[in-house]
């Protein structure tokens, strides 16, 4: 049976870790390389680091910084952020990452999920997605929420699914940084029409929230950043807790 993850997500933006409240906000959360000892030492089963305005800046990916910090990252490691071409997802794999978020270049350009996943294996492949809640239901949104777009979550979930994308990231813009919960409804609108692995992320308060979107959205895996920035609850804690509710966790 397929384990479920705890996935601590990293947002980088200039030179230091931020958080905000749905994409806006941002305040400063520490250092990225005394986060990644911390994860070390916590269990944690993957790690997801987001460079927040690569893409709104219309630049590549920073190939120094993630070599900088993959070396100290003992644990499997997504890397997204201003990700364009097939060169940049070899460059960051070279440097260390083992997956790589793809979000706005699966609207602009959704061939280069096929491209990457030829080259590199669909388990290198995680179509990132971002969605805003609307009066009709839902609306995918890029360059770090910013811009809506009109498509619905659900079916560019499935459109990824078959461009070769591994996983699905699942981001909502609202609920993101409000420690209330993840969208439940949508969360199990996508995990019920793909059948690759859903991370539910963006909303995490408690480790029942967690267990919630597991249980009730289906998900295959749970990201999170706020919990673990602002109160002390921890990715370890966060595994006892749903190995006790009884999800297949790797202790």
């Amino acid at each position: 049976m397929l384990k479920i993850r705890v996935m601590p997500t990293l947002l980088y933006k200039e030179f230091g870790l931020v958080k905000g409240k749905s994409f806006y906000s941002w305040r400063r959360v520490g250092s990225l390389m005394q986060s990644i000892k911390v994860y070390n030492m916590r269990e944690v089963d993957e790690l997801v680091f987001l460079d927040i305005t690569a893409t709104a800046e219309g630049r590549r990916p920073d190939f120094q910084l993630v070599d900088d910090f993959a070396d100290d990252c003992f644990m499997p490691l997504t890397v997204g952020g201003g990700i364009k071409t097939v060169d940049d997802v070899h460059e960051l794999i070279a440097r260390g990452a083992d997956k790589v978020a793809i979000n706005t270049a699966a609207v602009e350009n959704p061939e280069l999920l096929s491209q990457v996943a030829q080259r590199f294996g669909a388990q290198c492949v995680v179509a990132s997605i971002d969605f805003k809640k609307t009066p009709s239901g839902w609306e995918v949104a890029t360059h770090s929420g910013a811009k809506s777009t009109g498509i619905d979550p659900v079916q560019h979930a499935k459109d990824c699914e078959k461009r070769g994308a591994g996983e699905i990231l699942l981001t909502s813009v609202d609920r993101d940084g409000t420690m209330t919960g993840y969208d439940l409804e949508l969360t199990r609108k996508v995990s019920e029409a793909v059948s690759i692995p859903v991370i539910a992320s963006g909303g995490a308060g408690t480790y029942a929230h967690m267990e919630q979107a597991l249980r009730e959205g289906k998900a295959s895996a749970v990201a999170a950043a706020a919990i673990f920035h602002y109160t002390e609850q921890t990715p370890l804690e966060a595994k006892r807790y749903l190995h006790e509710k009884g999800f297949p966790i790797r202790l």
